[in-house]
């Protein structure tokens, strides 16, 4: 399994916090909670060649 990590910035408290980032998958959207202050969070990336092509994260709806 090839896995990375991303610093990413919360939604809502505005905390900087690590993901752990499955690049097997080519195209995943999750909902995570933010490791600070717990809020949800959703998680949207993609891969290209075995890297992370696109990361984008938002406060959950």
């Amino acid at each position: 399994m090839l896995e990375t990590t991303a610093e990413v910035m919360c939604p809502h408290c505005g905390e900087t916090i690590t993901l752990f980032l499955d690049l097997s998958i080519e195209e995943q959207s999750y909902i995570e909670d933010c490791s600070v202050c717990c809020q949800p969070m959703t998680v949207s990336y993609s891969t290209a060649d075995g890297g992370l092509a696109g990361l984008n994260v938002e406060a959950a709806s």
